[in-house]
């Protein structure tokens, strides 16, 4: 017994020198680390000093620490950045739908400012701006080699303003100017038409008013086509949305929803992880839906299409989105400014990560370049048909109401191609619900 008592006293003796020996060097690896990172600290305290002793200059403490702040988010990734008190008083103003700009929404890529998208009824979007657009010059001034802070504020104004942008555009060879006069901007988040039987509802951007807008024009649609029996479908256009609030994607994707997961976070720490699932209730009362998406869809509106992609709820129609599949969370600083970091990525339920892929689309349906004619007639083409022919037999057999019907069909198909001339990739969609709703019919 005593032997035995030993034995496992030698083992535990041995257990706590084995230990003893790992867990020193990774002590002495965690000191160093902490010292390696005071010394930086140190190190950036003697450079500010030297600055605000040397340069030749007088500056600004408190802009040249913003600066450094800034600097070290922004070389995390495009999307994280410092906002100074004015900054953070904006971006709030923003998600209720009123301020002061443009109306384009940037992000940054191989030093240039890249446009998202423009806003609706802006003036940007009225001055021509387009998805895809790269700005080099802000008033003459070069952007190349500013962060994406400071080439903003190049552009913000006096609303009123005017301000000129240099532009390169794919397709087009040489950059060329856009004037744009600063004007308070004000976004309607979700505008809803019917077209023929179809009701439409463009969502411009995910703000604080994106789904009781929606809810609302959706019902005020329905009910001027006379209910739901009277509908082929609806449309979700997403085109040249920029995003926004994560808790309004997850609200307009749970409205066409019965159940199911809408979209998951996975931040650093997988415990931080969050799953988003529909409740029950479908605004559209599962009828048939198309999404339109582009270039310029991004973040909350890739949400909502990958959402109702992966539960098959809609066909998603256009051409592949931009492609930011990452999560900002806005902090608090002292002082009254904020830190918007990027803290996690998210996945449409069938797991996808899209970051930097994009939402592809089901069918590919790209929108046509307007190439101006060098003489434009407006004058109708008369075809002829068999009513034309001298002689040609009466058509006895319809009644009236039949009459009737053959009349209202051929308008609403007059002006289906009308609508191909205005918006391709809207008339597609148009032309694809009626389809889907006309073999629904015939089943």
């Amino acid at each position: 017994m005593k032997k035995f008592v030993m034995a496992a006293l030698a083992g535990t003796v041995a257990g706590a020198i084995a230990t003893t020996q790992i867990a020193g060097p990774l002590l002495a690896q965690e000191s160093e680390r902490k010292t390696s990172v005071y010394e930086q600290l140190d190190l950036f305290g003697d450079i500010f000093e030297r600055i605000r002793a040397q340069y030749v200059e007088e500056v600004d403490e408190g802009e040249l620490i913003e600066a450094a702040i800034n600097g070290m988010l922004t070389s995390l990734d495009p999307h994280s950045s410092y906002l100074s008190p004015d900054d953070a008083d904006d971006m709030r103003v923003q998600t209720r739908g009123e301020f002061g700009g443009l109306g384009i929404e940037v992000t940054q890529e191989d030093g240039f400012v890249k446009v998202v998208s423009p806003m609706d009824d802006t003036p940007a979007d009225e001055a021509g701006m387009e998805a895809g657009d790269f700005i080099t010059h802000v008033d003459g001034e070069s952007v190349l080699g500013l962060n994406l802070d400071e080439a903003v504020e190049l552009m913000r104004g006096p609303v009123g303003s005017e301000i000129v942008i240099t532009v390169v555009r794919e397709g087009i060879d040489e950059p060329f100017d856009v004037s744009i006069i600063r004007d308070t901007i004000k976004l309607t988040a979700v505008r809803t038409r019917t077209e023929g039987r179809t009701v439409v509802m463009r969502v411009s951007t995910f703000n604080d008013q994106t789904y009781p807008n929606l809810e609302e024009g959706l019902k005020e649609a329905v009910d001027e086509l006379g209910g739901m029996q009277n509908i082929d479908g609806f449309v979700l256009d997403l085109r040249n949305n920029p995003g926004g609030l994560l808790t309004q994607a997850i609200k307009v994707s749970d409205a066409f929803l019965d159940a199911g997961e809408v979209v998951s976070t996975r931040g650093r720490d997988p415990q931080d992880g969050e799953r988003y699932n529909a409740t029950p209730g479908d605004l559209a009362d599962g009828k048939p839906m198309v999404v339109l998406i582009n270039g310029g869809s991004a973040s909350a509106s890739e949400i909502v299409a990958g959402a109702l992609q992966d539960h098959r709820r809609a066909i998603v129609v256009g051409t592949k989105s931009f492609g930011k599949g990452s999560v900002q969370t806005v902090m608090p600083l002292r002082g009254d400014g904020a830190m918007r970091l990027t803290t996690a990525r998210y996945y449409t339920p069938s797991g996808r990560s899209i970051q930097a892929l994009g939402v592809s689309p089901d069918i590919v349906v790209e929108q046509p370049t307007p190439h101006p004619l060098e003489e434009e007639d407006d004058s109708p083409v008369r075809t002829r048909s068999e009513a034309d022919l001298r002689g040609a037999l009466n058509n006895d057999s319809l009644t009236e109401d039949e009459r009737r019907q053959i009349e209202e069909e051929q308008a609403e198909a007059e002006e289906a191609a009308k609508l191909r001339d205005e918006d391709f990739q809207l008339s597609y969609a148009v032309d694809l619900l009626h389809g889907l709703s006309a073999i629904a019919s015939a089943e």
